[in-house]
């Protein structure tokens, strides 16, 4: 009877190439046997996702019900081969599965081919905290970090200035090296980035003296960030290249600056608009009057209208933050708070007296 690779791996039949992965990911883990799992359902596992992770077996798979002998990965070129359970063992391209083994990749000797393959530079993050009135207009924020930086000795190259650049013997030129190792499911073979080169497939003579081979140096830089007006607390800027320097010559990673804005003793943020309070004598705000109010912008004469109660909210269009990702500001809303004296005169409370009577 044709075997159903699809349920042997729990998934549908639409489910996309990262689903394919992922289920077989969590089959490698949950069958893995140091954890008392099953070698038989592993090998199982991979034999759906040999076919599955393939389009034109997965297209042939899905028409036929079968792949061609050898074509699912077991047997001849296909896969497995060596000893071990019943003859058999594993050859996967760790380079197509990426870390899919997780922790136990260091089982096969396969552990260290992510970091094999990957040379760009390592991602840096650092904070900058930032006054309110830095976040509302934007700010140039500079700092001193530690990071790798390409040697500048050796350009990055990784070899002495002049030196010949030879064919890597490890690999004999290919960048890329197949181990095998006996498991206790087999025979079990990884094809990877070499080591020796990361995947160059050349070797200088003579490494640099400055980086040792690498091609980065660590040493202390200033960096000068621009933050962008309308920038909130947690927001975090990309800024692309300016991470660590690669291997002998790759690409560098990024930094990521998380802003951090300082409280601000006068105003609050909500989305774009800056919230604030104003307080006025109760008489004001049964008459109504014009007073001084505090922006962002600076002070501005603001209206209350006669009659304005308790926790009234007036509007000042424009007076917020900058939109990040289009023109034009949110708006500053003022609360109202309306002040009550707490000793009177006999004046006042002969006033306030006769002013309840007429109420």
């Amino acid at each position: 009877m044709p075997k159903d690779y699809y349920k042997t791996l729990g998934i549908d039949k639409s489910a996309s190439a990262e689903e394919v992965k992922a289920a077989f990911r969590r089959l490698a883990l949950e069958h893995h046997p140091d954890k008392g799992g099953s070698a038989e359902k592993f090998k199982e596992a991979n034999e759906a996702y040999q076919v599955l992770s393939d389009a034109g077996k997965r297209a042939q798979y899905d028409r036929f019900g079968s792949v061609p002998e050898g074509a699912s990965g077991f047997g001849g070129q296909g896969g497995f081969n060596g000893q071990g359970f019943g003859g058999q063992g594993f050859n996967i391209n760790m380079d197509d599965l990426g870390d899919i083994f997780g922790g136990f990749g260091d089982l096969f000797g396969a552990g260290n081919s992510a970091r094999e393959r990957s040379q760009t530079g390592r991602d840096i993050q650092i904070d900058a905290k930032i006054d309110f009135h830095d976040a509302v207009f934007g700010t140039d924020f500079s700092a001193e970090i530690m990071k790798a930086n390409r040697c500048s000795h050796c350009s990055g190259t990784g070899g002495e200035p002049g030196a010949k650049q030879d064919d890597c013997k490890t690999c004999h030129g290919s960048g890329r090296v197949t181990q095998s190792r006996n498991t206790m499911f087999g025979v079990f073979q990884t094809t990877g980035t070499c080591p020796d080169c990361r995947g160059a497939g050349k070797k200088y003579e003579r490494g640099c003296a400055v980086c040792h081979g690498t091609g980065a140096v660590r040493e202390r830089q200033a960096i000068k960030v621009r933050i962008p007006a309308g920038v909130d607390d947690g927001n975090t800027i990309r800024v692309a290249g300016s991470g660590e320097a690669g291997e002998r010559g790759a690409g560098a990673g990024d930094l990521y600056v998380k802003v951090r804005v300082k409280d601000d003793p006068k105003f609050d943020r909500h989305g774009d608009d800056v919230c604030s309070e104003v307080n006025i004598p109760f008489a004001d705000a049964a008459l109504g009057v014009t007073a001084p109010v505090e922006t962002v912008d600076g002070n501005v004469e603001l209206k209350i209208p006669a009659g304005t109660q308790p926790g009234t909210v007036i509007k000042l269009k424009g007076r917020g933050v900058p939109h990040l990702r289009n023109d034009g500001r949110g708006d500053q809303l003022v609360t109202v708070n309306i002040e009550v004296p707490k000793k009177l005169s006999k004046k006042q409370k002969q006033l306030l007296e006769e002013l309840r009577d007429v109420a």
